[in-house]
């Protein structure tokens, strides 16, 4: 299935249906009183969040959206029908944005989450809703109230508890690949992963889902190698795993890019926890990878793992340490849940059947 993390999609709500003018026509009653019914509302537009979606791809080919329009009233007092409701599905993480592309809408980012983004027209009343005293046969009847009409934009950011970052070449699909069940594109030379990956890897009994980014490079939060369509992949994760090249003559220099380019995109982006890693230490010396490991952490002023993930070394040293930013992360989400929880009990009116 090919990735599509953003797309542009129409979306109108229905008409409301036009009231009836109507007099009661019955034997033996010579002037019968007003009895069109009202029009039918018109259908909304809801956007719900599913958690089996992990693309926008089917937004390429289907682009508008339109509710059905209400039905008009009729006579007998009776109401026209409701327009039928549509329901857009759209993966978990998926931002919806006005047209100006900047403006949010809503961010859905719970599985099940359902928003109503365009509500459907009101149906115009029926003349039996305008008889008065002084006016005891009104010949008028509302027109349906126009539904809503918009563009918006429709942006994917993927929901990982993991964003593996590095230049690219890094050995990150690689490490991915190893760690999980998914499968993505290997190969020996730059670029070779074009859409984010996502994998979920197992550590002390917690599940950890891994998002493995195309490999940034210097002016990526300017949008080169479509670094800034790529990076907003990495803004949910609660931690990073920085993959740090071995075989490069700078490795410092290596990670001091990539830490610039998070920074100039998004600041809040630079102040995630991370984890930093020098794969590919099997093509080194013991020696060489002690030395650049050094380098690494005065540059970094963290703590710096060996790995080879070819050669399955230091994984899982890797995945532990980052594995206890992610359980301080949903402890910190699960207190403020239970603590909004607890104002929300505490604001509840008394009722005696509570």
């Amino acid at each position: 299935m090919k990735f599509l993390d953003q797309a542009k999609i129409f979306i109108q709500s229905g008409d409301g249906g036009a009231g009836c003018v109507s007099f009661r026509r019955e034997k033996y009653i010579e002037f019968g009183g007003p009895n069109g019914g009202d029009g039918g509302k018109g259908g909304s537009v809801f956007i719900e969040a599913v958690p089996n979606l992990n693309t926008l791809i089917d937004f390429r080919y289907h682009q508008h959206f339109k509710a059905q329009k209400g039905r008009p009233g009729q006579g007998s007092d009776k109401t026209g029908s409701k327009g039928e409701d549509i329901v857009i599905k759209v993966p978990v993480g998926t931002e919806v944005l006005a047209e100006d592309g900047e403006t949010l809408i809503v961010d859905m980012i719970e599985p099940g989450q359902v928003y109503r983004i365009a509500k459907g027209g009101d149906g115009g009343r029926g003349n039996a809703q305008f008889k008065s005293s002084t006016n005891q046969a009104p010949r008028y009847a509302e027109p349906g109230w126009p539904g809503e009409e918009m563009w918006v934009w429709l942006r994917l950011k993927v929901i990982a508890d993991v964003g593996l970052i590095g230049m690219p070449n890094a050995g990150k699909s690689t490490f991915l690949s190893v760690v999980t069940k998914a499968r993505p594109k290997i190969a020996d030379y730059p670029f070779t992963t074009l859409h984010p990956n996502l994998g979920v890897a197992w550590v002390d009994d917690y599940e950890m889902v891994i998002a493995d980014i195309p490999g940034l490079i210097e002016g990526a939060h300017e949008g080169v190698g479509l670094g800034d369509r790529f990076l907003k992949h990495v803004e949910r994760c609660s931690a990073f795993l920085h993959l740090i090249d071995a075989t490069q003559e700078d490795v410092a220099f290596a990670y001091q890019a990539i830490r610039k380019e998070l920074e100039l995109y998004n600041e809040n982006l630079s102040q995630k926890p991370e984890v930093v890693v020098l794969n590919k230490i099997d093509a080194l010396t013991q020696e060489e990878a002690l030395k650049k490991q050094k380098i690494l952490e005065k540059a970094s002023g963290k703590k710096v793992f060996l790995m080879s993930a070819v050669a399955k070394q230091g994984i899982f040293d890797c995945l532990i340490e980052v594995n206890q930013y992610i359980k301080r992360e949903r402890k910190k989400r699960d207190d403020e849940a239970k603590l909004s929880e607890e104002k929300v009990s505490e604001n509840k009116p008394w009722s005696p059947l509570n």
